[in-house]
């Protein structure tokens, strides 16, 4: 149980400290990214304040499971359509296919161990 805990830990709080780049929403780089991959302003903007909703679910413990699940939910959908985005505007896979892939299985892992420390009250 330790060691799965340790694992929930780590791997949310990788997860939490990428989103906290979401705080530069307004930013000139993050409208020039969202241009890039042909996304609405306004869509930059939801996806960032999501960010910073999903943040706040995943690392205060107090959040109910049901709370913690959609907050999953909504990161897993959020990095296969980063992958489909750069893909679909001819982006090199590997130096941005590979982030959203490699954050969706640090999303599985804090999945699955949240799920194993559930089990395991």
């Amino acid at each position: 149980m330790k060691t799965t805990k340790i694992i929930y830990w780590v791997s949310t709080g990788i997860i939490c400290l990428f989103s906290l780049g979401a705080l530069q929403m307004n930013s000139q780089m993050a409208i020039d990214g969202a241009n890039h991959l042909l996304i609405p302003r306004y869509l930059g903007l939801e996806v960032s304040i999501g960010q910073l909703i999903g943040l706040v679910l995943l690392i205060v413990p107090a959040v109910p499971a049901r709370f913690k699940e959609w907050a999953y939910v909504g990161y897993g959908i959020m990095y296969l359509t980063a992958l489909n985005a750069h893909l679909a505007v001819g982006d090199a896979f590997v130096p941005y296919g590979i982030m959203p892939i490699v954050f969706f299985a640090l999303l599985l892992t804090s999945y699955i161990s949240f799920h194993k420390l559930q089990a395991a009250k």
